[in-house]
């Protein structure tokens, strides 16, 4: 099925580290596993194809890929005087804000942790490979699933190294030990507003401020959360009065990503 969406880059939202799972497979195609399903994304300028139905594009990729929020109203609002965010949006602005599974943006963030994208992303394949359930695509082809809190819990640490966490495997068994006894309620999560979450987000075994807000805007899609990683400390040194949070008051979140993306690639789109 094809839907016409606007202001909507899978190459920058493939490269913009939110997620892990998503991956190019050809020039204007990508993949991506998410909640346990399968799918390919393509694009044609404004033009998207998704091979899934219309029912399953309305229960899951719609709000994933969250369709329903106007960026262009969005980049309309910066500042025009503001040269450097009129650049960032300009350079990733087909980028969106995805609503990805509480779960594994935990575990996954957990591994970004001093980590690059690509590394991040070997990790996260092994971490599915070893501990995930299988199914089986359109094609009838096997993808992994993400593992849950029980198999994570289960898992020695030793094995999880073998996945390439390092420092960051007892983090994770600790946090999915946290998940599986009933110290952390993952459901309750979503009745939470942005201050509430990252608090009990920073109780969680290896979750620091940047991570929490990581995971506070991309699966709790808490948008005035704005992690600061050092690429956004160097963005953040063009504004030395301080960034201007109350004019983008319930769009900071998304204006960080562009920032990011253009620390990142520059123009490079």
């Amino acid at each position: 099925m094809v839907k016409e969406i606007f202001d909507f880059d899978l190459g920058q939202i493939s490269r913009s580290g939110q997620c892990f799972r998503m991956r190019q497979i050809s020039e204007d195609t990508y993949a991506l596993v998410a909640f346990g399903r399968y799918l390919e994304v393509g694009q044609q300028g404004t033009q998207i194809s998704f091979s899934c139905t219309e029912s399953g594009f309305e229960d899951i990729w719609r709000d994933y890929f969250d369709l329903d929020t106007d960026y262009r109203s969005i980049k309309q609002a910066i500042d025009p005087e503001d040269a450097y965010l009129q650049a960032a949006a300009q350079a990733g602005g087909g980028i969106r804000i995805l609503r990805q599974e509480l779960w594994e943006t935990i575990v996954t963030f957990i591994i970004s942790q001093r980590n690059n994208i690509p590394r991040i992303r070997k990790c996260v394949d092994a971490l599915c490979r070893e501990f995930g359930g299988k199914e089986r695509d359109f094609r009838g082809d096997a993808y992994d699933l993400f593992p849950t809190p029980q198999a994570l819990a289960d898992a020695t640490e030793e094995s999880l190294r073998g996945c390439g966490l390092g420092y960051r495997a007892p983090y994770i068994k600790k946090t999915a030990h946290m998940v599986t006894s009933g110290a952390v309620d993952l459901d309750g999560f979503a009745a939470l507003e942005y201050g509430e979450a990252r608090e009990k987000l920073l109780q969680l075994c290896g979750v620091g401020e940047k991570v929490a807000d990581c995971i506070s805007l991309f699966a709790l899609h808490h948008i005035d959360a704005f992690p600061v990683d050092t690429h956004i400390q160097d963005m953040l040194v063009r504004y030395p009065e301080g960034f201007p949070f109350e004019r983008y008051k319930g769009s900071a979140g998304i204006l960080q990503q562009y920032a990011f993306y253009y620390e990142l690639f520059g123009t490079e789109g």
